[in-house]
């Protein structure tokens, strides 16, 4: 009897598979402006960073690639932010065909999600959702640029931003980024707003809709509770933070108006986690602010979302679990629920092995890039977190580092206990246990 892949090596295989078709597919003459022929590299970091929504680059998104390029990595996008088991599932139901338990299993591991009850239902909901919120995002962006770009250009920049913003991926057309538009509050709003439902998952939005929009239910799951708290008080903390760092930099802020430096403070809080988006270069920004970025680029978006990171339930569950310690209490609570203790060892799991990774990848890149510790950190943080910003070094990467960074992206997004599950086989539950004792800590 053939040994049936596990769902974590189903995922796995999955994202690796799309991830070298990609590869193939830009290393076609066609996906070059002229005669030439991408760099194979280059080729296989922009499909990793687009399969992994991650939108760290080595070349000019809109310059360097043709548009069959472009559509390409619009595609692998696409793809990264829905998951590749979601879209086979989604192509399988329109086949009509069979969807056997081990699907089921690995499309529940790819979309973080609680139980395989009404999971086909669950999925095509997530398809109408994103279509119907990347269209929203799309026309919004169109009016915003049809009279700069023209009608055509504006169609072609509006979907394909609309679309990296909703997956968190962070690719743009254009060369500065969003530069340009650090004051138009549309534009600015509109991204955000794409990024925010992006990166707080499925489950959320659905829930949300049931909430407020069909009035099916008096009360948020504690999981929508936490995520959009959490969200919101790094978003705001974030933006006052920024403001105020960067108002005693000179080289950023002072140039700016009031309403540049506020939409700029709430924007580049909001695509750390982890859209990779900027109004203002990266580079330029203070220490502060950059750890700051850093620190919020490690802990990335929600479960079931489309960005990366530990994610900002963990977060709070190790805040919470700390909280706890510290008042002598036994029950790890929030929002008057008890937390199951699974869950807390699996928070404190993700944070260590998260930190482990990143802390292991930046000292051999510091070995190998011969860079500054901050730039370096960030780039590692951004690649683990699928973000995307970067102080400007990837492009003078070497070969070695944009190959560490490509196994960073790949982990961070596949997700780190599925990436684990792949070479650490479970074992049966033992029917007994060792002798407890004690040891010092702290």
């Amino acid at each position: 009897m053939k040994n049936k892949l596990s769902p974590a090596k189903t995922v796995l295989l999955g994202f690796l598979l799309l991830i070298l078709i990609g590869t193939f597919l830009l290393q076609l003459p066609i996906a070059t402006p002229g005669n030439g022929r991408a760099h194979l590299i280059d080729s296989f970091f922009t499909a990793t960073s687009a399969i992994c929504v991650t939108g760290l680059v080595v070349v000019d998104t809109g310059s360097y690639w043709s548009h069959f390029g472009q559509i390409v990595i619009l595609i692998l996008i696409q793809l990264g932010g829905l998951g590749y088991m979601t879209m086979a599932s989604i192509i399988l139901l329109f086949l009509r065909r069979k969807i056997t338990l081990e699907d089921r299993l690995a499309i529940k591991e790819s979309m973080d999600q609680f139980s395989l009850s009404s999971l086909m239902h669950f999925i095509v909901q997530v398809l109408k959702a994103t279509l119907l919120i990347e269209s929203v995002g799309a026309v919004i962006l169109f009016f915003c640029w049809v009279g700069k770009l023209g009608a055509t250009n504006a169609f072609y920049n509006a979907v394909f931003n609309s679309i990296s913003a909703f997956c968190n991926a962070g690719f743009s057309l254009f060369s500065n980024n969003f530069e340009d538009y650090k004051g138009n509050i549309a534009v600015n709003v509109t991204i955000m707003f794409l990024v925010i439902t992006g990166g707080i998952g499925y489950n959320v939005i659905r829930d949300i809709y049931h909430r407020w929009v069909k009035g099916k239910r008096k009360h948020f799951y504690l999981h929508t509770k936490s995520v959009l708290i959490m969200t919101a008080i790094l978003i705001i903390s974030g933006a006052v933070l920024i403001f105020l760092f960067e108002s005693l930099n000179p080289s950023v802020f002072s140039t700016l108006t009031l309403k540049e430096k506020i939409l700029v403070s709430f924007f580049q809080s909001v695509t750390p986690r982890t859209a990779g988006f900027n109004t203002l270069p990266i580079g330029q920004f203070s220490v502060q602010t950059l750890f700051l970025l850093i620190i919020f680029m490690f802990i990335g978006a929600s479960p079931g979302g489309t960005g990366g990171g530990i994610k900002t339930t963990t977060f709070l569950v190790l805040l919470s679990s700390t909280w706890a310690l510290i008042r002598n209490k036994k029950d790890v609570e929030i929002f008057e629920r008890r937390l199951p203790q699974d869950t807390i060892l699996k928070a404190f799991a993700i944070f260590i092995i998260g930190l482990s990774l990143v802390i292991v990848i930046t000292f051999f890149m510091l070995f190998s890039e011969g860079k500054g510790f901050i730039p370096v950190l960030f780039e590692v943080v951004s690649a683990f977190g699928t973000v995307g910003l970067s102080t400007g070094i990837t492009p003078s990467l070497s070969v070695m580092g944009k190959l560490f960074l490509v196994m960073t992206m790949f982990v961070g997004r596949v997700g780190l206990l599925t990436f684990l599950a792949v070479f650490i086989s479970t074992k049966q539950k033992l029917l007994y246990r060792y002798a407890e004792e004690k040891i010092l800590v702290g």
